[in-house]
Order: C-alpha cells, then structure tokens, then sequence
C-alpha cells in the first residue's frame, strides 16, 4: 500500500482535501470509450451487446436473459451459512428501507390563504434497474442493498443485470442466489457501460427502466453519467472511500485492519486517517504493512495519515473530505458528534467498522463519493420513487390568485400566462396590449 504522511498545520482543510481527490482517476479518462459503448448499444440493440462484449474479451451470452428456473435454484446451491448470512442481510436492509419509506408515503398537504390546496406526494417509478458488479468478484450484497430498497418502495418491476462468466454464460451464483433472496426473477448476464445502456435505451430482450441503481467500475460509473436525465440513476459513485478520525483511545490493529478492508475495493480507493497523536499513527502504518503483505485480497491504493492540531480540527478535514464512509474513533465520539458530520455514512465508536455497513447492519452501501456527501445520501426507497405535486384550486382562490400570476407574468415579458389565470377568476377582459 502507497503511504503518505501529512503533518498538517490546521489551516486550508479544502486544500489538503483537494489534494487528496486529485489523486483519484479522472471519469473523463474513459469518457470517450463509454459513449462509444452507449451508441454501439443503442443503435444496435442486442447485437451491439454481444459485440461489445468480445471486442473487450468478455464473454458474450447467445441468451442475455437469464432462466428464472436458475435464479429460483441458486439458493440451493450454495453453502448453508452464506444462504443464511444472504437472508440475515437481507431482513435488516428490510427493516431500515421499510422506516424510510414510511417517512415517504405520507402525503404533505398544504392549504394556503387564497384557498389552493398543495400536495407533495411521493410514488414509486413503475421500473428498475439494477446493476451488480461482476468479473473478478461477485456482489451478491450489492443485489440486496439495491433490490430491496426499490421492491420496499412499491416498484412494480425490477431487473439486476450482472457480467456473465465466461463458463456457464450467467452471472455468478451468488448473484443469483440473492437475486432469489430478495425476490428478483428477471436477470439479464450483460456486464458494465453495455448494460447501463441495456436499461437506459431499451434492447430487443431488455425493456428501458426509469431508475438505475447500482455500483460498478469507471466504465459503468461514466455510462450513469451520460445516461441521467434520460433515466434516473443514483448516483454517480467513484471508488470506496474511507477517512478514520482518531484519538489515542483507538486501537491501532482495528483501524489498519479496517482501511485494508477498504484497500480490497482497489487501486483507486481513497483511504484517510486523522489523528493528533503521532504514536497512532506509526502504529497503524506498521500494521497496515503487516496485513497487507499477508493478504493478496489487500490492494495498493494510496493511504494518507494525516497528523492534526486535535479532534476538532481532524473533523473540519473530513468535513471538507465529505467521504463515503467515515469512522469516528476517538473518546467522546457519540451520535450527536457524528449527527453533524458530511459524509454518506458515519460509525460511532470502536464496535463499528464500515464493514458492518458494507453488508449486514441494515444501512446501504450505496453512497455517495468524490465528495457528493456534501449534497446527496445512501441509496434507498426515496431513490425509487418519483415526487409530484397536486394543485387543487377552487374558483375563489382562483379570483384570488389571478391577479398576482397576471402581474407576474407580464413582467417576464409572457402575457398569455396572465390571460389564462385571468380568465379562469370570472374577469377574462384583455390587457391593453391584447386589446390592439
């Protein structure tokens, strides 16, 4: 793992966490193959598909749909205990979905002065897809963080689409396996932009959706991109990141067992520790060593420790950071600390390691990155679902309203907007300019 220490002063917290996300690789680098990728696809449906497929050396299915028989069996094939541990997941994303969702449902009504009634309401899209990395590794829990979300929110139809292997022409079995677990029946074996651009544009075998969800790679990341406001997506999630605010309380062994877990998600994810205590952080540069030589799942990306002026100041740079995840680690840490914080989701104390989230607490490890925590949020039901407002407007709120729309909309220069809502307030008489 490629380390850098920090002796950080305290002062221009955006700048050392500028530095830190230049070092990451630029979506824009793939831009220009992934909107090839895009096009091939859309003109050329399934054919396009497969043919993208071999031109990359991926295995490229004659059959992109896979048996719904074979998505049923797959749970029946695997180990006992990952069966298990696929439906203990699987219940607590459940039980936090159906919370948000129950935020979502109800209705806000407004009555207003005039006699208009404003409703916002929120109603689920009527299809989704769903993206589940593939290749190298397999992410069954990616099917469950996604899938049950969207089938929580009420959406009528959804699809997971994942990269084929290249011996059986489906995804892997554990894909599958919880695709059955959280009820998913329609599953297509097409792997990165070409299956963004499946769910985007619409196939002869793959139907368009309204939202795609789902992490992947750059490749899949750049085709949401290009691909949002066309369909929904969301997010457009970069590589996994995490920065760890500590004190000396914390246990060294724990922090670098946690960022190698990290370092397993690539080259390219981004890992940070903050502490003012430069024993820590020897200490952790010493273990992080030890586990990553002793385990090929153990990537290199690049680790900074970043010695601080104290607490306060270390959560300033991860506020200016705003990371996927972030662990706070040190005395005093509790809820109302981590209540403030920017970041897509926050571990209280030293029982909680992002892998909880990453598979079992019941959060979703679908977040924001790049610094999108500024503004956005963990996938869930709400990314399923549309919002809409009704307007109900009775005639005497429509002679009360009529005359501020009129003034309004002449002074942007469009008259006939006035007109309308004048005509429906019982006086319709035209303004001089109408009357010439």
């Amino acid at each position: 793992m490629k380390i850098e220490r920090i002796d950080w002063d305290g002062r221009d917290a955006p700048a050392i966490a500028t530095r830190m996300r230049s070092l990451a690789p630029a979506l824009s680098e793939v831009s220009a193959d992934v909107a090839d990728i895009l096009a091939e696809v859309r003109s050329r449906g399934d054919e396009g598909i497969r043919d993208v497929a071999m031109r990359l050396d991926e295995p490229a299915p004659e059959k992109l749909r896979v048996d719904p028989e074979a998505v049923e069996a797959a749970p029946g094939l695997l180990d006992p205990e990952v069966r298990e541990a696929l439906r203990a997941a699987a219940h607590n994303i459940v039980d936090v979905a159906k919370a948000e969702r129950e935020q979502l449902v109800v209705p806000s009504i407004t009555d207003l002065p005039e006699g208009q009634r404003v409703e916002l309401r929120s109603e689920p899209v009527p299809y989704a897809g769903i993206y589940a990395p593939g290749g190298t590794a397999s992410y069954p829990s990616s099917v469950l963080m996604c899938a049950i979300p969207a089938q929580v929110a009420g959406v009528g139809r959804i699809a997971v689409a994942s990269p084929p292997a290249a011996a059986s022409g489906r995804p892997s079995t554990t894909v599958l396996a919880a695709c059955a677990v959280a009820g998913i029946a329609e599953v297509y074996a097409i792997g990165g932009a070409q299956a963004i651009a499946a769910f985007a544009f619409g196939t002869e075998t793959v139907p368009r959706v309204d939202v795609i969800a789902g992490p992947g790679n750059r490749f899949v990341t750049e085709a949401k991109r290009i691909v949002a406001g066309q369909v929904g997506v969301d997010g457009v999630a970069g590589p996994s990141e995490l920065a760890i605010v500590a004190d000396a309380s914390a246990d060294p062994r724990l922090l670098a067992l946690d960022l190698c877990a990290q370092a397993e998600h690539g080259d390219d994810s981004s890992l940070l520790l903050i502490s003012a205590d430069p024993d820590l952080l020897d200490s952790v540069e010493e273990q992080v060593a030890e586990i990553a030589a002793s385990r090929d799942s153990v990537a290199s990306p690049l680790l900074a420790l970043v010695k601080a002026p104290g607490v306060q100041r270390a959560l300033e740079l991860s506020d200016a950071f705003a990371p996927e995840h972030l662990q706070l680690a040190f005395e005093g840490a509790d809820d109302i600390v981590a209540r403030a914080r920017l970041a897509g989701c926050v571990f209280v104390g030293d029982g909680a390691a992002t892998a909880f989230g990453d598979y079992a607490a019941g959060s979703n490890h679908v977040l924001p990155t790049g610094g999108a925590a500024r503004f956005g949020g963990p996938l869930g039901p709400r990314t399923f679902m549309r919002r809409a407002s009704v307007v109900t407007i009775p005639a005497a709120a429509a002679r009360a309203l009529a005359p501020t729309v009129d003034v309004l909309a002449r002074a942007e220069g469009l008259p006939v907007h006035g007109e309308s809502a004048v005509a429906r307030s019982g006086d319709n008489a035209p303004g001089p300019e109408e009357g010439n």
